[in-house]
């Protein structure tokens, strides 16, 4: 980490102000060269910037970060002007004739990283905070930025530490005065963390659904009103309605803030046998949008015929919403809700000419939303690569259990799992890794 590097914190185009930071060993000897030498540390100062001819740049606060008490560990400096895309190209052109590098995607975060002021875990939050567009998105990276999962893997290795200290002592010193069942103190400790890293495996979906949103699917046949329902939730004309059956032949998702969390509410084609073979393109492709779903709403035409069969994809307490009640009732409603007693899924008439009805739907997604997504304590782990790291090692503990005479077989998965855990906060990531993390970061960050 020898180049000093630059890049925009805020984004590109005209506005008030923009913030251009800089981080790296150059970092003073720009300052001088800009303004003429080197403010105060974390003081803000009004400083004329000039180029290297004498000529005005902007007038602009200009902040001094000293490492390593700065963001990234390094010397750094931030320059906040006028936002005019001018003074900006002047400023860009300037940094890189002083020979500052443009930096790459989440080089001033991993450069933080690098230089121990985060965890890999915290990084992570850092992404998600810059991404996040709701309320439950923000609460959980800032839990994550603060050092949840940070702390709790420093309790997990403290925990593994000790059951490793117990078992090389029945390994090194089994002629020593070492009491015989020692190895035995190990078991309910490794017992005790198996449990912890299932459960916390199984919650880092909750976290994925709250970072990526919570999927619903509509389902049903051919204008049973699945679109004039996405319509009304979303508050604009995002499906084509009409009377003909099998307009809708894609995957429409919509997103929503329903609760402070993202949800995904998809539109899909209307299931049905067909042979054209595009609308039997997009139900193969509504099938498997529903089955991946977190909820499916069934939609059946109440005012219409019974369909040949409930769509296969349902689960127990996903909803069945027999539309059209304002029209005259058919042969679809009842059986419908004979068919959503079998299956165990909630019922309601429904119809989205009615105010009432509406609102009552979107109190019953928020409740469900809120079940699924909220908890008494946030997640630990927020991410696949979280949860696959904890499932690794639960796995190489519960080996270590079943090694009953092999104590030093025992010890070997005991390390290999603390090594797993190390990888979810970057003490031991590979440098491929790394690199996949932070070119998903914005550039300036």
């Amino acid at each position: 980490m020898t180049d000093t590097i630059f890049a925009p914190a805020t984004a590109a185009g005209r506005a008030a102000v923009a913030v251009v930071r800089i981080s790296g060993p150059r970092t003073q000897p720009v300052l001088e060269a800009l303004i003429g030498g080197v403010p105060p540390a974390r003081r803000a100062v009004l400083k004329r910037l000039e180029d290297s001819e004498g000529r005005t740049i902007d007038e602009a606060l200009v902040l001094f970060f000293e490492g390593p008490a700065s963001y990234t560990g390094e010397d750094a400096a931030e320059f906040h002007v006028h936002g005019g895309v001018a003074v900006m190209d002047a400023l860009t052109l300037e940094l890189s004739g002083l020979g500052l590098r443009l930096a790459e995607p989440g080089e001033f975060t991993r450069r933080a990283f690098e230089n121990g002021k985060l965890d890999l875990t915290q990084a992570e939050g850092v992404a998600d905070l810059v991404d996040a567009e709701t309320e439950g998105q923000r609460r959980q990276a800032l839990d994550q930025l603060g050092g949840r999962l940070s702390e709790v893997q420093a309790r997990w290795s403290d925990a593994l530490i000790e059951a490793l200290a117990m078992l090389e002592a029945a390994v090194d010193f089994p002629d020593e005065e070492v009491p015989a069942e020692v190895a035995d103190r190990a078991r309910p400790v490794l017992a005790g963390l198996v449990a912890e890293l299932e459960a916390a495996a199984a919650d880092a979906e909750r976290g994925e659904r709250v970072r990526e949103g919570y999927r619903i699917a509509l389902i049903g046949a051919p204008n049973a009103g699945k679109s004039t329902l996405l319509n009304a939730l979303a508050g604009r004309d995002a499906a084509i309605v009409t009377a003909t059956p099998g307009t809708t032949r894609d995957i429409i998702e919509v997103p929503l803030v329903l609760a402070g969390y993202k949800v995904l509410i998809a539109d899909t084609a209307g299931l049905r046998e067909t042979a054209d073979e595009i609308e039997a393109e997009g139900v193969r492709r509504a099938r498997t949008w529903a089955a991946g779903a977190d909820l499916r709403l069934w939609l059946v035409d109440g005012s219409g015929e019974a369909p040949a069969t409930a769509p296969l994809e349902l689960r127990e307490d996903d909803l069945c919403l027999i539309t059209k009640r304002d029209l005259e009732a058919g042969a679809g409603g009842p059986w419908a809700a004979a068919q959503a007693k079998r299956l165990g899924l909630g019922v309601a008439e429904f119809t989205t000419r009615g105010p009432g009805d509406l609102a009552w739907l979107e109190s019953t997604l928020e409740e469900r939303v809120i079940d699924a997504l909220a908890a008494a304590t946030p997640p630990a782990a927020t991410r696949l690569r979280h949860q696959e790291l904890l499932i690794e090692a639960a796995d190489r503990l519960r080996h270590a259990l079943a090694q009953t005479q092999h104590l030093e077989l025992a010890a070997e998965d005991v390390r290999l799992a603390a090594r797993a855990l190390d990888r979810i906060t970057g003490r031991i990531d590979p440098e491929q890794v790394l690199g996949r993390i932070f070119a998903s970061f914005c550039i300036g960050k």
